[in-house]
């Protein structure tokens, strides 16, 4: 028989194989607008059927899908990762321990704001960038505690060009963390650089308290 820690173990790589072929497919695409209509759908199929759901069972009861705005191409964006003051944070989790992130640049969003970039520094690497914005905490708004839009280390990613030092950012892939649906989970959450002060109103929305 096998252990529950090992079900779970396997349940999570498939959550994030399946994660990894969204967003490869999300890449592909030539349409963003269609790429984002797979990844709404598959997300709401993730998060309503997969047994790594950050969904509560309660939640998964009453799910009609999750609130994501219809998208909106003056949202997507390729931007030049451009150099910052150097810096870093820890971030203290219940079962990985300390991660350390080392912020290695920041992009310039077109009439919204900067928004720092973050390297995981230990095993896996990886880029991460979150997002907090004006409507954060708001009724019928954005997560109080910022969404993501590129986590690279666990799939979410839209592109980049290494020769260019560009990196594709489209908010209409942002998404909610596993905390904003299951407290248990210990998420990153964006940080005083990555708070922008304009109302980004696509991506994933939040219609929790």
């Amino acid at each position: 028989m096998t252990s529950t820690s090992a079900r779970t173990a396997v349940e999570v790589v498939d959550w994030r194989r399946r994660v990894f072929a969204l967003y490869d497919a999300v890449r592909q695409a030539d349409d963003p607008e269609e790429a984002h209509e797979l990844w709404r759908i598959e997300r709401d199929d993730l998060m309503l059927r997969h047994p790594a759901t950050a969904l509560l069972p309660e939640d998964r009861l009453m799910f009609e899908g999750l609130p994501i705005a219809p998208y909106d191409p003056e949202w997507r964006f390729e931007l030049p990762i451009l150099p910052t003051d150097p810096g870093g944070f820890d971030f203290a989790t219940g079962t990985d321990g300390v991660v350390p992130f080392e912020r290695i640049g920041k992009v310039e969003i077109p009439d919204a704001g900067a928004l720092d970039v973050w390297r995981l520094t230990t095993y896996g690497g990886g880029l991460f960038i979150p997002v907090r914005d004006a409507l954060a905490g708001r009724p019928g708004g954005t997560y109080g505690g910022g969404r993501y839009l590129i986590d690279t280390i666990k799939g979410a990613d839209l592109g980049s060009d290494a020769a260019r030092g560009t990196i594709v950012l489209d908010f209409n892939f942002a998404y909610n963390p596993s905390c904003a649906y299951d407290p248990a989970w210990a998420c990153p959450l964006a940080q005083p650089g990555n708070v922008l002060q304009a109302e980004v109103p696509v991506g994933e929305m939040y219609a929790g308290s």
